[in-house]
């Protein structure tokens, strides 16, 4: 039986076709297409006829693919800038009549909570605890556990689609700009996460998965076409995301473009994920982040296995 699964995201929305066989998934086609769903909302609440128009000829394409691969069973979610917008409801209702395709709502928690399925299918730790963060254009989430167990999770408001359209609102950054978006990183993380134990370093394994990681590690790749069998896996490392950092800031959004690995759609963003990434892991005391391509599509998919 075919299965596909749709992450409506803030920045990005991705689908997974698969084919299910003995409660495994073999991936048959994957796309993602960065829409900024989420554009315009921090200053609008809502989502704009702009990113509605964007997205729904994304989600058109979608449907064609569903219907090429002639796929039995579809799971559609949305996350964070539908759960916040006051007329997402609304938006979700012109999904499913312009394309067909039914689109559930989905809380942080149970983001969370389908990311962990995706993500540890995905990679192997070899620590007993972990801490796994979803970098997203509205929300991150962070989920701790404990041998493949999920002892607690939370959703946090760090999204850098948000956060760009906040503090970012020239093409290079001014120091005060970088000051005031890493407080709010650093205030938020703080608070939210105090409820983490202390765990040792050596005994912690930091993962990132969702567009900001992934992208980091194609840019320290040098990538000129993303490779997820290259990226899942990959070892990001403090020293290699503060060089990147340093040098996203020198120059505009549309010469980051020129870098390797960081696709159109993602100029401005990057800037906020890497710092969320960088304090995330001073927060841990880590130096290192564990990157993994699976992540929530993937857990939407095996949802669906009965």
């Amino acid at each position: 039986m075919r299965i596909a699964s749709i992450d409506i995201g803030t920045n990005t929305f991705r689908i997974l076709v698969c084919e299910l066989k003995d409660k495994e998934i073999k991936k048959l086609y994957i796309e993602r297409v960065i829409t900024r769903l989420g554009g315009g909302f921090a200053k609008e609440g809502k989502i704009t006829e702009d990113a509605a128009r964007r997205s729904l000829r994304a989600l058109k394409k979608f449907a064609k693919i569903i219907e090429r691969y002639k796929v039995k069973r579809v799971r559609a979610v949305a996350t964070s800038v539908v759960r916040e917008s006051q007329n997402g409801s609304k938006f979700l209702e012109q999904v499913k009549k312009e394309t067909g395709i039914k689109t559930e709502i989905i809380s942080g928690e149970e983001e969370a909570q389908l990311t962990v399925n995706g993500v540890l299918r995905s990679v192997s730790v070899d620590t007993k605890y972990s801490v796994i963060f979803d970098v997203g254009g509205g929300s991150t989430e962070y989920v701790f556990v404990k041998k493949g167990q999920v002892l607690g999770l939370t959703s946090t408001n760090l999204g850098v689609v948000h956060l760009s359209e906040r503090y970012l609102k020239t093409g290079v950054p001014s120091s005060s700009d970088i000051k005031n978006l890493s407080k709010e990183i650093e205030t938020v993380l703080s608070f939210e996460l105090s409820w983490i134990p202390s765990v040792s370093p050596s005994n912690l394994t930091l993962i990132g998965t969702a567009g900001t990681p992934t992208t980091l590690a194609a840019i320290q790749l040098g990538l000129k076409k993303y490779d997820p069998g290259l990226v899942n896996g990959f070892i990001l490392k403090q020293d290699m995301l503060t060089n990147i950092f340093k040098s996203l800031i020198r120059i505009p959004p549309r010469d980051r473009l020129k870098i390797p690995g960081l696709e159109k759609g993602r100029e401005d963003v990057i800037i906020p994920g890497v710092l969320i990434v960088l304090q995330t892991m001073d927060r841990f005391s880590k130096d290192t982040v564990l990157v993994s391509d699976g992540g929530l599509l993937e857990g939407v998919a095996y949802s669906l296995i009965p």
